[in-house]
């Protein structure tokens, strides 16, 4: 019996624990996830699919000599720690695994050549991609920019942001799988000349809807960031330098809308690159839709979640975290994972290819801001800070070991000789990625948890139903607190759904008044504290949202100058961090 299968085997006993959905759940479960028949009628409980894809998944052991008893004993291992809710995979596996459709995958990024075919192949792709339930991961960086010369024609090329459009109104058109609109990513290299246009694309908040855009920012912009300087413009059809912006100019241009409209993100894009664990592969061009996986052009991704709020012992204010069960639960995770890749129906063949000889996986976290709460700790504190590096720590020590040795006994990712580990002397592993970190939307309420790594958004709301009732929904770690310390009440409830701060409230014990706050009581340089914990301990970087402009740490760069006159205070200041971080 391997390590795992012993590992696997002590989680058994809690199978019979009945872990109660909450009403979020089975409403977003029968909107999107439990199967339907040909009259669009729910034709499965959450029990029934969680047992789909346990089964389903587990098929994948029997191309590793596993027999028949070996694939149930995982089946039940899967079914497990989802059923629990202490791990759930991304919304495709949940939806699509073990029906006609099989894609598995959230993530994947398409090329985008200087062609009008190559153009509007990838938007087929896309397409396709997008009605399986994926999301899509663009660069435009590669076509030339507007007015630049068409030599089949004669004519002028009307540039990135046009194609974009076209992407944008097919996303619209299709659904994903039927449920739910698709989702892109849209990335410009700084250096391009139609990179200013690109910045304010979504002044126009009636278009690009489907896409978050992020700029992908150079070293030689950090740099003439820093010092003040110019940097150059160049075609990318020619690969000549067509002109000069000044780096603080477009950068305050970054930060105006970013403040006005939410978008660009920013995506250091060569720091990236130096963390490419298969450089002789190929270069990273872009991010799936939320940012969390840089992923080579033709490459897919599958990830899943632990939902740390499940790994706690202890008494609600001092509870400790269980590590011996939450690497039990992670060790289990990979191997499912792992089977994904193998049980994924891809979209095209080329994606198939690069995906299998890869093998990237993104187990990633959710429950955090759920997690402190429950052992006592403000989101805000020092001590969060901590509890962030040991607990990704432990994830992410665990997940690399249980690639390794599944490395052992079914092999090293294809792709493994010729990455960065091998180049290293490291031993042998079975995915090239292990960990990333993602938002968690959906699979966060069906777990009824907090998002990723974010601190929790409010404590209660008010939700109105069809039939004009309101409901108070509340966090259901707030209210296990409240009910056990002996504050909970109604009339509570509906204070903080209207908008009453829970700090305010005398007849909350002080302790909880200082321990619990919501993201609006959190300061933009603590939220980031916590990313960076995170971050420093995993193998892909956090959602886009952690390289905002707008959440950047608060504090100076002494190389960094500004231009007297050219920009804004609140652009100086952004200059001044984006460094900072840039170079740390």
């Amino acid at each position: 019996m391997t390590t795992c299968e012993k590992g696997a085997r002590k989680m058994q006993p809690e199978l019979t624990q009945e872990v109660p959905l909450s009403e979020n759940a089975q409403r977003v479960l029968e909107a999107r996830y439990l199967s339907r028949d040909d009259a669009s009628q729910v034709v499965e409980t959450p029990e029934e699919m969680f047992r789909r894809v346990a089964s389903n998944i587990a098929l994948a052991e029997l191309l590793y000599d596993s027999d028949e008893q070996t694939r149930r004993h995982w089946e039940e291992a899967f079914y497990g720690i989802m059923r629990r809710l202490e791990f759930l995979p991304n919304s495709p596996t949940l939806m699509n695994a073990g029906t006609d459709i099989q894609q598995l995958s959230a993530c994947f990024v398409l090329p985008v050549e200087d062609s009008m075919d190559g153009i509007f192949d990838s938007l087929k792709h896309t397409a396709l991609i997008h009605k399986s339930g994926g999301g899509t991961g663009f660069s435009f960086s590669r076509i030339r920019p507007h007015n630049d010369m068409v030599n089949s024609t004669k004519g002028v090329s009307s540039g990135p942001l046009s194609f974009m459009t076209v992407f944008d109104a097919a996303t619209e058109t299709v659904k994903q799988g039927g449920r739910r609109r698709g989702a892109n990513m849209a990335i410009l290299r700084v250096d391009h000349p139609d990179i200013l246009d690109f910045i304010k694309s979504k002044d126009n908040t009636d278009r690009l809807n489907n896409f978050n855009i992020s700029v992908a920012i150079t070293d030689r912009f950090m740099e003439a960031l820093a010092a003040g300087e110019e940097y150059e413009l160049v075609n990318p059809r020619t690969g000549a330098v067509v002109g000069t912006c000044n780096a603080a100019s477009v950068f305050e241009s970054i930060v105006d809308a970013s403040w006005r409209t939410g978008e660009p993100g920013i995506v250091f894009i060569d720091r990236m690159n130096r963390g490419n664990p298969t450089p002789a592969i190929g270069d990273i061009e872009s991010t799936n839709p939320c940012g969390e996986q840089p992923l080579l052009p033709y490459e897919s991704c599958n990830l899943g979640s632990i939902n740390l709020s499940r790994f706690t012992r202890g008494q609600a204010g001092m509870c400790t975290i269980d590590h011996e069960k939450l690497e039990m639960a992670v060790t289990v995770a990979v191997r499912f994972l792992d089977d994904v890749i193998d049980m994924n129906r891809y979209p095209l063949p080329e994606i198939s290819e690069l995906t299998r000889a890869n093998r990237k996986i993104g187990l990633g976290v959710m429950g955090f801001a759920d997690l402190l709460m429950r052992m006592g700790i403000p989101y805000d504190h020092e001590d969060a800070t901590d509890v962030a590096r040991d607990v990704m720590r432990t994830v992410h020590n665990a997940a690399r070991e249980a690639s390794r040795r599944l490395a052992e006994e079914r092999g090293a990712f294809p792709n493994f000789s010729r990455s960065v580990y091998a180049e290293r002397g490291e031993q042998p592993l079975r995915h090239a990625t292990v960990t990333t970190i993602a938002p968690t939307g959906s699979i966060s309420i069906i777990s009824d948890t907090s998002s990723g790594v974010e601190p929790v958004f409010a404590l209660a709301f008010v939700r109105r139903v069809l039939d004009g009732a309101e409901l108070v929904e509340v966090n259901s770690t707030f209210a296990d607190i409240a009910r056990s310390e002996g504050f909970d009440s109604e009339e509570l409830m509906r204070r903080l759904a209207d908008g009453e701060s829970l700090s305010t409230m005398e007849e909350v014990p002080e302790k909880w008044r200082h321990v619990i706050k919501t993201a609006h009581e959190v300061s933009p340089s603590a939220h980031v504290r916590i990313k960076q914990r995170f971050r420093s301990l995993r193998t892909t970087p956090c959602p886009r949202q952690s390289i905002s402009v707008t959440t950047l740490r608060e504090r100076t760069w002494p190389q960094c100058t500004v231009l007297p006159g050219k920009t804004s205070a609140r652009a100086s200041r952004s200059i001044a961090t984006a460094v900072a971080r840039f170079r740390c």
